[in-house]
């Protein structure tokens, strides 16, 4: 009995030191006195292993006795097996900043560091803007118009889009620009995703591009000659950073700039001759000035000893020399600007480079610290503002479509797209403004900026897949009535830019956290390379305290015993509670990984994918959670919470138990399981209660539909009419036009309405003669119902209206003789 008694004390005694990650000293006191009790009082063999255990745990764990011995001999065997870190990745690693990202990969998330981040909310003069601004300029746009007639914006838009700062959103006032916060900025696109062409032309210039470069390193000649005419408009930016041969691998850029001296205007001057050969590049059909990323070569050494000064970024004027610009490509779904530039022999001065020559050969570090940044606003809020857009026409379109005498709305195969619409919107805008918050504290979220960027825009495409679904005909017939149809078409260049989906999730997000993000790993590489043994020892023993540390806790709570503590109430705090369970099973998978695999892991991307989609999951839930403790609550929002929490939680615990189906350690893996969820998966898909009364809320006029449609353009105030507007609407009258639908329904099934009063108009006409309604009624329902069939409606053409060349038109109905004359004419 007293065995026994002493392996449960010692098991239990020593989860609580390993959880707690107390060090070697209070494991040895665990294992020393219950060995101790064991020999004086009849368990000495228990006694004896105990103390065993205790010297084995001293040798190893005190530092003075295993740097004698142990800590040597790990480092060596570190240096042999270590992954090889660049010089690029070492610039990438080192961007940025770690914020609420590495709290998750610590295995024990402080939740009050994130809410210590608090929100002030928007500036006045910044939601005045987009209540006015924005509301203007989506309500200039019509997406057949745009994409079909006229393959850009109209005129008076660009105007206007220049005249009002559009593109100086990021510019501090003081150069003429509006100076906005990056919340602001992202609720700025938000509003303009009604048109997807409206959203890039104004989100480009405000992220990765000249304009950003020029703040954070531009000399302050730059600065004053280019920030002003880039906030008003008289320049229009574009960056040449990818092209045929360099697009993920950016790093890998064919594109060259050699150092030399030529004449000009009669005087010798120093500065660069560029080839160069761009393609992608938005905004630079109309561009006035190009930003351009290049490798430097000075092989004459004008500047130095050094030959290969590595890449460097300049600022080209659009009618330089040599330099060809204006083509355009045809972007799928979307005509914003984007086009080839090309450049054979172009010389520029010195003074263009960005920074002037102290910034020569750090424009890869140049570009990673901005695009941290970018990639967390431009394309998020896109797909933000787009999934908010596309549940409010949905929503709409189903409670007004009616099938069977119902609306859609009301059938169970349209609510479950209707509630997984409504979540993924949810997530989606708490994700990008809680994230927009951090950057307004001063963070640079590196690796946070992959997660949204590549979880996002897929949200975006199955959103936008699911509204397809539920309009049906209305969505897949293209005209100017279709709101939706185009946009759906285009999704992919959100997919494919700013660092493909592909390579974001399988390299970039575990890739560069698991280094970036991780307590440890940083410092363990950097005493290697600078051969620092003492270093090491603090480091590597740091991080074999973590895994212990993370296998008891991810145990423990997995076990339900002794829950995380969470600065949570109400329905959030069950989980932050899980969060923290599986925030300590990701550390210690994440470090299982990284050991059995080593240098191997960077080739096993599909596990490292899985990796990150966890990580993923746990921040896009983190960020749901800090939306929710610090926003208004309206009614409905809970059923939301709870669905948009279990479905990432979900996620999670899919993606956890496909890393351990696939380790290549099979012990491992199934080590890992019984480890990290010992009772297995908490967490089934939301029920299909939560996804009715979800899709209930969001296509009626309720106050959870307001909250989710907040920013967005939805008034009926601009030069195009606005379906969104329209729909909200028909949603406020809809309580009473369903009354009366029931009524004549009702009466039409008894035979009490003529059999031919097959449409609602007529059934409204024959409950008028019959005195089942009024005249008040009858006027209310052929004014609701002209509108529901206007919104109902699509476009169609004249038979020739798609026919480019005419002369290849085919008459189909034409007679014999007539289509024989007209075959000969074609042949002659």
């Amino acid at each position: 009995m007293l065995t026994l008694l002493l392996i449960v004390l010692a098991i239990v005694g020593l989860l609580i030191v390993m959880r707690r990650e107390a060090g070697a000293t209070p494991a040895l006191a665990v294992l020393g006195v219950l060995g101790l009790v064991g020999v004086l009082f009849g368990a000495p063999v228990i006694g004896v292993l105990l103390l065993i255990g205790a010297a084995l745990v001293a040798a190893a764990g005190l530092p003075a006795l295993r740097s004698k011995w142990l800590t040597p001999r790990l480092f060596a065997v570190f240096k042999k097996v270590a992954p090889k870190v660049s010089a690029t990745e070492r610039t990438a690693l080192e961007a940025g900043s770690v914020s609420w990202d590495g709290e998750l990969f610590s295995g024990k998330p402080q939740w009050n560091k994130l809410l210590d981040f608090k929100d002030e909310g928007l500036r006045e003069d910044e939601q005045a803007f987009i209540d006015n601004q924005c509301a203007k300029a989506a309500g200039m746009c019509n997406a057949w118009d745009i994409a079909k007639e006229r393959a850009d914006l109209p005129q008076e838009l660009w105007d206007f889009l220049k005249k009002e700062g559009f593109f100086g959103m990021i510019i501090p006032k003081e150069y003429g620009g509006l100076g906005f916060s990056a919340k602001a900025q992202s609720t700025v696109l938000q509003k303009l995703s009604a048109n997807e062409t409206l959203m890039v032309t104004v989100g480009v210039p405000n992220s990765l591009g000249p304009g950003e470069l020029l703040l954070k390193y531009g000399t302050q000649e730059q600065k004053d000659h280019y920030l002003p005419r880039l906030a008003d408009g008289r320049e229009i930016p574009c960056f040449g950073l990818t092209g045929p041969r360099a697009g993920s691998d950016a790093t890998s850029l064919p594109d060259t700039g050699v150092v030399c001296k030529q004449m000009v205007n009669g005087e010798e001057v120093l500065g660069l001759r560029l080839n160069f050969e761009k393609r992608w590049i938005t905004l630079a059909p109309i561009a006035t000035v190009v930003g351009l990323a290049f490798r430097l070569f000075d092989p004459e050494k004008l500047l130095g000893d050094e030959e290969d000064r590595g890449i460097t970024l300049a600022l080209i004027p659009r009618d330089t020399d040599g330099m060809d610009i204006g083509r355009r490509h045809h972007p799928i779904g979307s005509p914003f600007m984007n086009g080839p530039i090309k450049g054979n022999d172009v010389f520029v001065p010195l003074d263009t480079i960005i920074g002037g020559p102290d910034m020569i050969g750090q424009g890869w570090r140049m570009l990673v610290e901005c695009l941290s940044i970018g990639r967390c606003i431009t394309l998020p809020s896109g797909a933000t503002g787009t999934a908010r857009y596309a549940l409010g026409w949905s929503g709409g379109f189903t409670r007004v479509r009616r099938q069977f005498n119902v609306p859609v709305a009301e059938m169970e195969g349209v609510q479950e797209p209707l509630a997984r619409m409504a979540s993924l919107a949810y997530i989606s805008a708490a994700t990008v403004y809680q994230t927009a918050n951090l950057i307004d504290h001063g963070e640079k979220p590196a690796v946070p900026s992959a997660i949204l960027k590549s979880q996002l825009t897929e949200f975006q495409r199955v959103l936008l897949s699911d509204a397809m679904d539920v309009h049906g005909g209305k969505a897949v017939t293209l005209g100017p009535r279709n709101y939706l149809g185009i946009g759906y078409s285009a999704n992919p260049v959100a997919i494919t830019v700013e660092g493909a989906n592909i390579m974001t999730r399988n390299l970039m997000i575990f890739g560069q956290g698991a280094i970036r993000c991780h307590p440890y790993v940083l410092d363990e590489l950097a005493a290697k390379d600078a051969n620092d043994i003492k270093a090491f020892d603090k480091a590597f023993f740091g991080h074999a305290g973590l895994i212990f540390g993370n296998a008891a806790r991810a145990f423990t709570l997995g076990l339900g015993l002794g829950k995380a503590s969470v600065p949570f109430d109400g329905p959030a705090a069950i989980y932050a509670q899980d969060i923290a369970r599986l925030s300590a099973g990701f550390g210690l998978c994440a470090d299982a990984a990284m050991a059995s695999l080593g240098s191997e892991l960077k080739k096993r991307e599909m596990l490292s994918a899985r990796l990150g989609d966890v990580l993923s999951n746990l921040y896009l839930a983190s960020m749901v959670l800090k939306q929710w403790q610090a926003g208004d609550k309206v009614e409905g929002e809970e059923a939301l919470l709870h669905y948009s929490c279990r479905f990432l939680l979900h996620r999670a615990e899919q993606a956890f138990v496909e890393i351990f189906d696939n380790l290549p350690n099979r012990a491992l893996g199934k080590v890992l399981n019984a480890v990290t969820m010992p009772t297995g998966r908490r967490w089934d898909k939301p029920s299909d209660d939560l996804a009715r009364d979800i899709a209930q809320r969001v296509s009626s006029h309720s106050a959870l539909r307001t909250k989710l449609l907040a920013n967005t353009w939805d008034q009926d105030d601009g030069i195009e009419r606005n379906p969104l507007a329209r729909y909200n609407a028909l949603l406020a009258e809809y309580d009473r036009a369903e009354k009366i639908y029931r009524t004549v329904n009702k009466a039409y099934a008894k035979g009490e309405l003529p059999q031919t009063a097959l449409h609602p108009e007529a059934r409204v006409e024959a409950g008028l003669e019959k005195g089942l309604i009024s005249e008040e009624d009858a006027q209310f329902m052929r004014t609701f119902e002209a509108e529901v069939l206007e919104m109902l409606t699509v476009d169609d053409f004249a038979y020739d209206a798609f026919a480019t060349d005419k002369s290849t038109l085919i008459d189909h109905n034409a007679t014999p003789v007539a289509k024989a004359t007209s075959e000969e004419a074609s042949i002659k």
